[in-house]
């Protein structure tokens, strides 16, 4: 109760309460803000951005190409999204990065001011290139790669790993326009009783089957 006395004080104090006539305007307003918040985020499927599904990545259209040309890569098996395109020196710096980011690009795509070839700015080619090092590091610092790789040394210091592996993971198409989507249901977007095979072809599969 006391607490409760405390808050008030505060609020008058700062003028934060509004005057008597104004209140339930006021508050039919705080409550129409906090529930479009909560809708908001119910919409946006905000809470899978704090795991590590790469699914959550495709929240947004616009990433759909690069999480096609993963899909479809080597790295699939071994690297999600997270594990490559935030730090990992610690928890904090983890998650402020991914907010930082996810604000940015939630902001490009609601203002539908997204390029058609999207591509890394300078935080995250930094993040990008120390999460190659970290998983690499034994292929980085291999002495024998000096002995066929020309001027690996130079190679590896002086420039990013992808100018020399450069479809490494997201392949060569990446393009808005060119990779279109893929047969593989995203969950975001895939009605729960989606199937692959279209319903003519699967009965006319069974058809084939019972005449055998």
């Amino acid at each position: 109760m006391a607490f409760g006395n405390q808050f008030k004080r505060f609020l008058f104090r700062f003028s934060l309460v509004p005057p008597h006539k104004w209140r339930p305007a006021a508050t039919v307003l705080v409550a129409a803000i906090f529930g479009l918040g909560i809708y908001l985020l119910k919409l946006s499927n905000a809470a899978s951005y704090l795991s590590d599904d790469p699914q959550a990545c495709v929240n947004c259209h616009i990433m759909t190409p690069q999480y096609i040309t993963w899909n479809h890569s080597s790295h699939r098996e071994v690297a999600h999204c997270n594990d490559c395109h935030v730090p990992h020196n610690n928890v904090f710096n983890k998650y402020f990065f991914k907010a930082k980011d996810g604000l940015y690009h939630a902001s490009i795509f609601t203002m539908r001011a997204e390029p058609e070839v999207i591509k890394a700015l300078g935080p995250s080619i930094r993040v990008i290139q120390n999460n190659c090092i970290r998983c690499h590091e034994d292929q980085v610092t291999d002495a024998k790669m000096i002995g066929f790789v020309e001027s690996h040394q130079e190679k590896r210091t002086n420039r990013t790993c992808w100018e020399c592996h450069r479809e490494v993971p997201h392949g060569r198409v990446k393009s808005l326009s060119a990779t279109g989507h893929q047969i593989e249901p995203i969950r975001a977007h895939a009605p729960a009783d989606l199937e692959i095979i279209p319903k003519w072809l699967k009965e006319s599969m069974e058809q084939k089957n019972e005449q055998k």
